[in-house]
């Protein structure tokens, strides 16, 4: 299985880079996770011909070549970080390659929430017209005091968690295999379609 993580921000110190780069380690017999970084991206600036700048369009087709995404994603004021937002502002302008792709949602924070109203407005995003990804279900992981339990070899130290990701990252895999078996083609490019000038 070829997965794509995603680095939902561009701070250095990230503690969600981390927490990729060990599920890219922990699982890797279990399948080939590439984390991608938003920080070479432009902020979202809408072009006049629904084109992407080149970095867009590179980034946009390692999720199009990908049987699924995990997005890692930390809490800023409540919320996603910007760089995140105008990451997902792109592909839902120009590729849309979101759209009934599987997408597993995880989180650490310095703190003790693990994220978790970020998680839950991301979901809200990923459930656009433009981007209409397929959520994990019933899947919430939120790891805190990230500082605390990844050491500087990106190890998860801490042995309840990583007992609770590796359960989660079975059954994202069992996800990502239904959906492949139940998404038409037709379905995502009728999707794709989807423009707001068209609704009456």
């Amino acid at each position: 299985m070829k997965l794509v993580g995603i680095v939902g921000t561009n701070s250095a110190r990230s503690t969600n880079r981390k927490l990729l780069q060990f599920m890219a380690k922990h699982f890797a017999e279990q399948a080939e996770i590439e984390v991608l970084e938003i920080k070479q991206l432009p902020a979202f600036n809408e072009p006049k011909d629904k084109q992407a700048p080149e970095v867009v369009a590179a980034f946009s087709q390692k999720i199009a070549d990908a049987d699924g995404v995990i997005i890692a994603t930390p809490e800023y004021d409540h919320t996603i970080p910007a760089p995140l937002a105008s990451a997902l502002e792109w592909i839902a302008y120009t590729s849309r390659v979101l759209i009934n792709k599987p997408v597993m949602i995880v989180g650490a924070s310095l703190g003790s929430l693990g994220s978790s109203r970020a998680q839950a407005h991301l979901r809200q995003i990923l459930d656009a017209p433009e981007l209409k990804a397929r959520i994990m279900p019933g899947l919430e992981f939120l790891l805190g005091h990230s500082e605390q339990v990844l050491d500087g070899d990106c190890n998860l130290t801490d042995s309840e968690k990583t007992a609770e990701l590796e359960e989660h990252f079975a059954e994202f895999q069992e996800f990502v295999t239904l959906t492949k078996q139940l998404v038409k083609p037709a379905d995502t490019e009728r999707k794709r379609t989807f423009a707001w000038e068209a609704v009456e």
